[in-house]
């Protein structure tokens, strides 16, 4: 699914328009990014938890050229669904 079809489905459910459901999805992403730049965990209760992780560099090998190549740390975002959610999907 992608943005357009997520934000048209958001709308339809709660009756609302298109223009407010995107202005929540953009505070939710503005939210989710200023929290996680702090390096601060993000909880939807009954959906997941949105947490970073600072990834150590490391030395990574161009498998064409054999070039050694020095990878720099880096904070990624993870995704762990909670326990309610896996059990309605299962």
């Amino acid at each position: 699914m992608d943005n357009k079809k997520l934000v048209e489905t958001v709308a339809g459910n709660l009756g609302r328009s298109t223009e407010d459901v995107n202005k929540l999805i953009d505070a939710f992403a503005g939210v989710l990014r200023s929290r996680c730049g702090e390096m601060d965990s993000v909880v939807l209760p009954g959906f997941g938890t949105f947490e970073p992780k600072k990834r150590n560099e490391r030395v990574m090998v161009n498998p064409k050229s054999g070039r050694r190549m020095l990878v720099p740390p880096k904070v990624v975002l993870g995704f762990k669904v909670s326990n309610v959610l896996k059990a309605k999907l299962k």
